[in-house]
């Protein structure tokens, strides 16, 4: 899954807690970890992560 890389380099990259990211992403601190299990993000949650992602990377 592309998007669970690119938040895990992210938080590799920043040192941010998982549970940090998806609160402050989408108010959900259990995010990365549901992701982890399987989850499989709709578009709509998969664009607004990736845009945070995009910004936070300049």
């Amino acid at each position: 899954m592309c998007l669970l890389n690119d938040i895990d380099t992210y938080l590799r990259r920043t040192g941010v807690a998982e549970t940090t990211f998806g609160r402050r992403a989408v108010n959900d601190p259990r995010l990365v970890r549901d992701l982890r299990r399987g989850r499989v993000p709709g578009p709509a949650l998969r664009a607004k992560v990736a845009a945070i992602l995009a910004a936070r990377a300049r």
